[in-house]
């Protein structure tokens, strides 16, 4: 993965001002405060790509950033209760309407926190991307947060409610970077196979 030339590309806030799709998308998926900026951050290297919120729910667009070989795609996180109903609707629409469009999606990275069982909103995505065939791994933040016998523990909870899916889970820590090394393999991985993962 060349991680040198990132930048910026567009935010969009509804599904009709979504780009073309002309290059292979890997797209980032969590609730809010999961960390999934901290991680876009460690997986290209750089401090301040994705905007670290201090306010949870704040981040409402899609957001598009270029790489050499693809175009990392950073959802606005989902489950933040202080949301209004309409705002929720909006993110609903932006979200649903960016999946079911016809989009080269070489891979979703499904973030959930290692500390806790996944949420209901973190299970449901996880069905909906299984239920449609779209390739996925998914990444377990925080887990400088938890001694080796809470990690163990969390790590077999977790081995129990993916072992249906057709997945794997990747413990991560933004603190000294543990496991981004493994998460950047993984999506080499996806984007070499090419046309196979395309949805």
């Amino acid at each position: 993965m060349d991680i040198n030339n990132v930048k910026f590309e567009m935010a969009c806030g509804l599904s009709s001002q979504l780009p073309l799709s002309d290059m292979p998308e890997v797209v980032f998926s969590g609730r809010s405060n999961v960390g999934k900026s901290s991680l876009i951050n460690k997986i290209t290297n750089r401090k301040n790509l994705a905007r670290v919120s201090a306010t949870p729910g704040k981040t409402a667009t899609i957001n598009f950033f270029s790489l050499k070989e693809f175009m990392l795609v950073d959802l606005p996180g989902y489950g933040y209760a202080k949301v209004s109903d309409a705002e929720k609707m909006r993110w609903a629409e932006l979200v649903e309407g960016y999946f079911a469009q016809d989009r080269n999606f070489a891979l979703v990275v499904q973030i959930c926190d290692i500390r806790h069982k996944p949420t209901a909103d973190d299970m449901q995505m996880i069905e909906y991307l299984d239920s449609l065939g779209f390739p996925f791994i998914v990444v377990l933040t925080k887990k400088d947060k938890l001694n080796k016998t809470e990690l163990s523990k969390q790590l077999s909870l977790y081995d129990e409610l993916l072992s249906g899916y057709n997945t794997k889970y990747y413990p991560f820590s933004a603190l000294n970077g543990e496991g981004v090394e493994d998460i950047r393999i993984a999506i080499d991985k996806y984007l070499q196979t090419g046309d196979e993962a395309k949805c």
